[in-house]
């Protein structure tokens, strides 16, 4: 999975509204992730902005957020989730909060779509682990290509293992049954 942005970041809690110094992963699936610290181990958080986020706001926009201490009101970004909470961020400057909206924005609304030759059309893919995900520049400035590979197999040794559990099983107790009667005679 592609990594889109990543850097320390102050997040503020849901139930005592504290603020906390997070690791904060964009992947391209949408995934915003929380740890604590930058070895990735430990998940603290995480929100899918392709289904949840309605808006995201920075700076003056944040009405009614408090900031961190020795942290200014432009340092803050407020993503809106479809529940009706909101996401609330710090970021170490003014230029890193402005991008870090750009790119959750830019996360929310670009889907990835793959070129289909044989039909002439484009498909939405939805991106999980099991994808490789490629980047390449395009064609003109501020254009990328997303080259999508699935893998032809997925699934199946998933199938042809319980296929092979199921066939054993079926065997013991086929063998079980062959040597019951030699047992009550």
């Amino acid at each position: 999975m592609a990594l889109l942005k990543s850097s320390w970041l102050w997040r503020q809690t849901s139930v005592l509204k504290r603020w906390k110094l997070n690791w904060c992963d964009l992947w391209i699936d949408g995934s915003l992730c929380f740890y604590k610290s930058d070895n990735r181990r430990e998940l603290e958080h995480r929100v899918s902005l392709k289904l949840a986020c309605i808006d995201v706001q920075s700076g003056q926009e944040c009405g009614g957020v408090t900031p961190p201490e020795s942290n200014p009101r432009e340092n803050l970004v407020v993503v809106h989730l479809m529940d009706g909470s909101t996401l609330n961020l710090c970021a170490n400057s003014e230029d890193e909060s402005i991008a870090w909206k750009l790119t959750l924005l830019q996360t929310r609304r670009n889907p990835v779509f793959t070129y289909d030759p044989y039909d002439d059309s484009y498909q939405a893919v939805p991106l999980n682990s099991r994808h490789t995900v490629y980047i390449t520049p395009g064609a003109g400035p501020g254009t990328h290509q997303v080259v999508v590979q699935r893998d032809p197999f997925d699934g199946v040794v998933e199938h042809l293992a319980l296929g092979m559990l199921a066939g054993m099983a079926a065997g013991a107790a086929m063998r079980s049954f062959l040597w019951m009667p030699l047992f009550f005679c």
